[in-house]
């Protein structure tokens, strides 16, 4: 079997989901980080791997995957047990429900507030810790529920929201208030293969 092999930067929430989530199934694989600070997914060599400029990027033998959420459903379907990503319909849709909860409150509220601060990104603040509180209330709800997003298991669902929740004291939005979410988070980081974002 070809090695994986997975462009990457360390403190990028998206990278550390798909780590995160190799991690968890056992997969080996070749990680190739990518300085973004100094331009390096800018380069026309880069390019040629993923013409957006972005990581993370996976490489399956000739195969080459962009954007953490394709990824995360690419190896769903290619190398783990179907609970992380069902067949069934209408539990498939429960997942997809929370990759756009993934893709939009926490991108545009948790992330982008975090990189307002951690990386000097020029995005409205306030709003972005506006968005992302009501990403938390939305999730709080849900696990208020049951110990997963979609459910009895943990899927893709959580591994795609649980970075940028669990970064979010970095954009000066605290978890505190959602005791839901506050246990959700004890129970990924309690799950076998866990790993934190700077690991290695």
């Amino acid at each position: 079997m070809a090695i994986l092999k997975l462009y990457n930067y360390p403190r990028s929430g998206n990278c550390y989901k798909v780590r995160l989530f190799l991690s968890m199934l056992g997969l080996e694989y070749e990680r190739i980080d990518i300085d973004l600070i100094k331009g390096e997914s800018l380069t026309d060599e880069f390019k040629q791997i993923n013409p957006r400029g972005q990581v993370p990027v996976l490489m399956d033998g000739d195969l080459i995957i962009w954007d953490s959420m394709a990824i995360l459903i690419y190896l769903a379907r290619r190398y783990a047990a179907s609970s992380w990503l069902p067949t069934d319909p209408p539990a498939e849709a429960q997942v997809m429900q929370w990759l756009a909860v993934s893709e939009n409150e926490l991108l545009y509220g948790l992330a982008r507030a975090r990189a307002t601060l951690v990386l000097g990104r020029p995005f409205d603040l306030e709003m972005c810790q506006q968005d992302g509180r009501a990403g938390l209330s939305v999730m709080e709800l849900q696990l208020s529920r049951g110990d997963w997003l979609t459910g009895a298991e943990v899927s893709i669902a959580d591994i795609a929201c649980y970075p940028y929740v669990s970064l979010a004291a970095e954009g000066e939005v605290s978890v505190q208030p959602y005791p839901a979410v506050c246990s959700w988070l004890e129970r990924i980081e309690a799950l076998p293969d866990w790993l934190p974002m700077l690991a290695d």
